[in-house]
């Protein structure tokens, strides 16, 4: 198949969507399929060499070193620019709409060239213009963004913050309704496909389950590890990673243990998480990795005793599948798709982790000190999460089922077609 992957921002620091797209871009072009990803900035650095770069180049507000600058006249070239120029001064999050307009676009005068249109949550309005020349669509739903601006609002302390985080996340109720409006949505695990369902009003019927996969080659069991090391990936200053949970917990173990954390994230300098951090008086036990490679994070995990999850809400978490590969013993919440990412019996109980409450400190501290005291426990839950990931998680198996879905996207498009 000719396949158009579409997705906002793809660059892979900016978190898993942009190693979605890396890694599913090259397991279908092993599979022999034509890709091609268009892509906003952050561009990609790191795709196959199959696989075809097509950059939609955006106004880039939040590009550094100069976040939220106010750009020149000479830099406006067209109405989407002027629009996501006026929608950003208002503090909404525009990238989604943008980019979908700019994509739509391009793909007006190259429809012929696809078989297949993908969206990688932009869900933005242009792409029901793609639908409506008559290319087949099918959308991928990490999780909705609901359940972020949800967390978020929570966590405001302030009408003056609550009115920042709606305006921020004026997208979302756009994402529903254009999400109603795809035949086949793809989500990376039951959990999201039923937050999906409830959040967008989704049909059941659109929903395709395809997990997320690992290189279960690269991200492996490797040398020893470093004694005391624990390991969590997450967008740190997000109330919806709950980072501050885990801090916590850091310190409560760290009157007891010599344990250090190595969280791999970028922080906002002078944010809620650096300044917990300080509060805490665990500066010397925190060390944060920034912009790291694949093989630098495959070393890390396989280098530390614990990879800890503590995420209120979790649509998936590659992250917590690349610690298993690497036979590192988990500590995650009961939050989203996370029970069901590390496998659970009918009492709740993994072989893989040891889960706990989501926001309970207290339970993250206890889950952290009885795997630190026992090496027994440690391996026993490493060898599990090797096992499930070597079982249940593959780039080709999650191309492969991905195809599966655009046929059905296809189908669709010709049902549409026929229709008087």
């Amino acid at each position: 198949m000719r396949i158009a992957l579409l997705s906002y921002r793809t660059k892979e620091h900016c978190g898993g969507q942009g190693v979605y797209v890396r890694h599913l871009s090259r397991g279908l072009a092993q599979l022999g399929h034509e890709v091609e990803v268009f892509s906003g900035q952050p561009y990609p650095d790191d795709l196959d060499p199959r696989v075809r770069l097509t950059k939609v180049p955006s106004m880039d507000f939040f590009r550094e070193p100069d976040p939220f600058r106010t750009p020149r006249l000479r830099e406006f070239g067209s109405a989407t620019d002027v629009l996501e120029y006026a929608l950003t001064l208002t503090g909404c999050f525009a990238e989604p709409l943008t980019f979908s307009l700019r994509a739509s676009a391009i793909l007006k005068d190259r429809a012929a060239d696809f078989d297949v249109v993908h969206d990688n949550q932009s869900l933005g309005y242009g792409l029901l213009a793609i639908m409506r020349r008559g290319t087949p669509l099918a959308a991928t739903v990490h999780h909705p963004i609901s359940r972020d601006r949800r967390v978020e609002l929570t966590a405001a302390t302030s009408w003056r913050r609550k009115l920042s985080v709606s305006r921020w996340y004026g997208f979302v109720p756009m994402q529903a309704r254009v999400a109603r409006r795809i035949p086949i949505v793809l989500a990376v695990a039951g959990a999201s496909a039923a937050d999906s369902v409830a959040d967008f009003d989704l049909d059941p019927d659109q929903m395709r389950v395809v997990p997320l996969g690992v290189d279960t080659e690269l991200f492996a069991p490797a040398g020893d590890r470093v004694p005391g090391r624990i390991v969590a990936i997450a967008s740190a200053d997000k109330p919806l990673k709950g980072v501050v949970h885990l801090l916590e917990a850091l310190a409560k173990v760290r009157t007891e243990h010599d344990v250090h954390l190595e969280l791999v994230s970028s922080l906002e300098p002078g944010g809620a998480t650096e300044r917990r951090i300080a509060e805490l008086g665990i500066a010397d036990a925190v060390h944060v990795v920034t912009g790291i490679s694949d093989e630098a994070l495959a070393t890390l995990l396989a280098s530390a005793e614990i990879m800890c999850v503590p995420s209120l809400y979790e649509g998936f978490s590659l992250p917590t599948v690349e610690a298993m590969s690497c036979g590192t013993p988990v500590v995650a919440t009961h939050a989203g798709a996370l029970p069901e990412v590390v496998g659970t019996d009918d009492a709740g109980i993994s072989e893989c982790a040891v889960l706990v409450e989501p926001g309970d400190a207290e339970a993250l501290a206890s889950a952290i000190r009885g795997l630190v005291e026992s090496p027994t426990d440690r391996a026993r839950l490493g060898a599990a999460g090797r096992r499930r990931a070597l079982e249940r998680y593959s780039w080709t198996a999650v191309a492969e089922a991905t195809v599966a879905a655009y046929s059905e996207a296809v189908d669709a498009a010709r049902r549409r077609t026929r229709r008087p």
